[in-house]
């Protein structure tokens, strides 16, 4: 996958994309990071980005003419595509909204900044607003790792494990079940003897279990939401 990400500031990046999980998605070809800095795209000796609202008000607005030509500067590759911007007044990014976007070859995310983009931008270029939470930013830069995150996990190939996803949080609409390696004593505190028996089925049980739990008392909002078994209703029972 192609990530476009039009940002002023394209220096927060390259440290969140060489290391780890994306480091070698990108070694392996699976994700192609393209950052396109949009004051190279300001017009005038200083390059300015922004201006002051029409009708007056507190803050800046980002020029309409700069991302314009940014958004329109991007090679577009075959396969479906789409333009994100990270704004507060977007639809909330969760689980469900990463597997949606890595089925697409192309992600083009512009950065907000300021008060925000000319609604002229918003109205004829994007296709989708995304917002990763209820609170204020600076700006979209951090919204946009936790998109690129989010979504290149997704993508064949980029994790170990084949179910490695599948098994996270919020993939079934239940927290994750707790997790455990050596040593098996650590500051008293033991691992729970069921991990150590070798019998997958009460494993299974367990983990079942302990992520139903987890949810009740930490997310029952989920929970209420989940498709429950009447094995996951047993396991609830038995608790």
């Amino acid at each position: 996958m192609k990530f476009d990400i039009l940002t002023l500031f394209p220096q927060m990046f390259p440290p969140f994309y060489q290391e780890g999980v994306l480091g070698r998605a990108i070694k392996k070809g699976l994700v192609d990071i393209n950052l396109i800095n949009i004051r190279s795209f300001a017009r005038g000796p200083h390059k300015v980005t922004d201006d002051r609202p029409y009708g007056g008000g507190n803050g800046m607005v980002m020029k309409p003419g700069p991302v314009h030509r940014a958004i329109k500067s991007i090679e577009r590759i075959k396969g479906p595509s789409m333009v994100i911007l990270l704004t507060p007044q977007g639809q909330t990014f969760d689980q469900s909204i990463a597997w949606d976007l890595s089925k697409l070859d192309q992600l083009i995310i512009v950065c907000g900044r300021y008060e925000g983009v000319d609604e002229r931008i918003r109205a004829g270029y994007i296709d989708r607003e995304i917002s990763i939470g209820d609170y204020i930013l600076s700006g979209g830069e951090l919204g946009a790792m936790v998109i690129v995150d989010a979504v290149s996990r997704l993508i064949p190939g980029v994790l170990g494990g084949e179910r490695s996803n599948l098994e996270d949080s919020f993939e079934q609409g239940l927290i994750e079940y707790p997790h455990y390696t050596r040593p098996r004593i650590f500051e008293g505190m033991e691992v729970p003897n069921v991990l150590l028996s070798g019998d997958h089925e009460k494993i299974r049980l367990w983990r079942r279990k302990e992520s139903l739990k987890r949810t009740r008392d930490r997310r029952p909002d989920l929970l209420a939401k989940a498709i429950l078994s009447q094995e996951d209703e047993a396991l609830l029972e038995q608790d």
